[in-house]
């Protein structure tokens, strides 16, 4: 028998992935999801509808909430054309609903109801 002792230095990988493909709709709040090869938490969203009442010349809108109130600190969206939808139907008189999603303490219109 030969008293040489035989090491091997592994530097093959199995292939084995640690992520695994998924639909962004099924993904859970509170899960994690890959995003430039770092790992994201994802935050609990919420979404909320309010009627427009006005858009300023600044480019902020005034909302009425389910009690009552008014919310006047929201901007228009970036988004060309939901901001043209919301201007030309604004314009023409329509009762607008927006909706409002909100995570990690910001604020976005990202959607129009009629």
């Amino acid at each position: 028998m030969s008293d040489e002792e035989h090491q091997f230095e592994s530097k093959a990988d199995a292939g084995a992935s640690k992520t695994y493909p998924q639909q962004a709709g099924t993904i859970r709040k509170n899960g994690y999801i890959v995003i430039k090869n770092r790992p994201c938490k994802v935050p609990h969203v919420n979404r909320t509808d309010y009627q427009l009442i006005d858009i300023s010349e600044d480019g902020f809108v005034s909302l009425l909430t389910d009690n009552g109130n008014t919310k006047d600190d929201l901007k228009l969206p970036t988004d060309d054309s939901l901001l043209t939808q919301i201007k030309d139907g604004f314009a023409e008189g329509k009762d607008l609903v927006v909706s409002v999603m909100s995570a990690m303490g910001e604020e976005q219109i990202n959607a129009l109801k009629d």
